[in-house]
């Protein structure tokens, strides 16, 4: 049977048979398949594995391996006389392309654009998120090891590892979405693992307005805080849209400076023709070679950045960031995991503690304080949508505590009918003390912005 399929997958240079399974339609992708077609698409799969095993096409091109499969696979159907339409067999066909080179049962959740996280709790139990809200989905797995072949495919292509000696993982995929994934001992139900998508499209600011997540005047002054190279502190809890407001910020940096971004896993998406991308390493398997944020936040202060895009903040590099911020890096931009921007405050603080040096309070809040200039709140409401629920400027010390003054806040109005989360990002009267700064530096901020909305409870 091996040398049948050998001879046939090589005669399937020579001509083509049906329409690329690419060509199906989108709805015909997307539906699973049936028990029937699932038992055929093992049985080829099977079959092909075989002939993987004399490297067929080890050296072929993504496309051309795919093409080599498919016409294999159709022929093998033919010769087998399956009972599938035309339809079924392109289907599975594609399933089967999937399965060898893609992440497999995953890849039609990959083509939905609506599914914004991949949440594989274990083999048989798999949800997405789409507009904020969590739905279960009938892709399953084979078993553990089916789903175990997938991450190490994962992992492997970042040239990373997972074993029971390292049985946590962060990773990415080819077009950038964030991978994380922890197998057992530690995962007591069977390998899990959760895929944070990579937006395609770019949010504009236009775009945050029309969906509600910001308001013209909050946008006008991120915009101008950004030219005016103030330092900001993006904070907000899991999938609240850090990463996307950080994106959004980063296109308002002029593209005559040098930006350094560092990240655990890259998924920056800086349009700006001057940039250099830092990535962390994990330890090898004998746990050498870690390059922690820490080790590039203290490098990348020797490539003379003009700007330094921090991904996340989460540990002892918040000491040397504050530094770099304190020494000349002015206009540098990080996001922190907390629920208010006092909280954020607080994290940097505890972060700090992890370097190992311990500093007196007031001298740390101090270092703060004069290192970050605004802070920026965001939040993902009970209907699913990520808002700017504040932007708020340090204003200094007042004895051994941070002052604060907030300039937009978000005033909620209660929900409507279909659950959605009412109310507007309005501002609160105060002119920020970072205006002079603004005009020194040549960005002009109308006052008219922080007027209080006629509307408004405040007024």
């Amino acid at each position: 049977m091996a040398s049948e399929l050998k001879d046939m997958f090589r005669r399937n240079q020579a001509g083509s048979g049906s329409p690329p399974a690419s060509e199906v339609a989108a709805d015909d992708r997307l539906r699973l398949l049936t028990p029937l077609e699932a038992e055929w698409k093992n049985r080829v799969h099977q079959a092909l594995l075989k002939m993987m095993d004399l490297s067929l096409v080890g050296g072929f091109e993504d496309s051309e391996a795919r093409r080599q499969i498919r016409e294999t696979s159709e022929r093998l159907l033919n010769e087998q006389q399956a009972p599938l339409n035309l339809a079924a067999r392109q289907k599975l066909c594609k399933a089967i392309e999937d399965e060898v080179l893609g992440l497999g049962p995953l890849e039609p959740l990959l083509a939905d654009k609506t599914v914004s996280d991949i949440l594989v709790n274990r083999a048989d139990q798999v949800y997405v998120e789409r507009r904020g809200k969590l739905e279960l989905t009938d892709v399953r797995f084979n078993n553990d090891a089916h789903l175990m072949n997938i991450i190490d495919r994962i992992v492997s292509a970042v040239g990373r590892r997972v074993d029971e000696s390292s049985p946590m993982v962060d990773a990415r995929l080819k077009d950038g979405s964030r991978v994380n994934a922890i197998i057992p001992p530690l995962a007591l139900d069977g390998p899990s693992m959760s895929i944070r998508r990579f937006a395609v499209e770019l949010l504009t600011v236009a775009d945050l307005i029309k969906l509600g997540s910001l308001t013209d005047s909050a946008s006008r002054v991120i915009q101008a805080v950004v030219k005016a190279r103030l330092n900001v502190l993006i904070s907000g809890g899991t999938g609240a849209g850090k990463t996307t407001l950080l994106n959004l910020m980063s296109g308002f940096i002029p593209e005559d400076e040098r930006i350094v971004t560092i990240e655990d896993s890259a998924e920056l998406q800086l349009q700006q023709p001057h940039v250099v991308r830092l990535e962390t390493r994990p330890p090898n398997i004998e746990g050498r070679g870690a390059v922690t944020q820490r080790d590039l936040v203290r490098n990348c202060l020797r490539m003379r950045p003009d700007r330094i895009v921090l991904g996340e903040v989460r540990g002892a590099e918040a000491l040397d960031m504050l530094q770099a911020m304190n020494t000349g890096h002015d206009g540098s931009l990080t996001t922190i995991h907390a629920n208010t921007p006092r909280d954020a405050l607080g994290r940097v603080e505890n972060m700090v503690s992890m370097s190992g040096i311990a500093f007196p309070v007031k001298a740390l809040r101090s270092q703060i304080a004069s290192a970050i200039d605004v802070v920026i709140q965001v939040e993902r409401g009970e209907d699913g949508k990520r808002r700017v629920t504040s932007v708020s400027e340090i204003n200094g010390m007042e004895g051994e505590i941070i002052t604060m003054s907030d300039l937009f806040m978000f005033e909620r109005q209660g929900l409507d009918e279909k659950g959605n989360v009412l109310g507007s990002l309005e501002s609160t009267g105060i002119v920020p003390a970072f205006s002079k700064r603004m005009k020194e530096r040549g960005v002009e901020l109308p006052v008219e912005l922080f007027r209080l909305h006629p509307g408004s409870r405040r007024s």
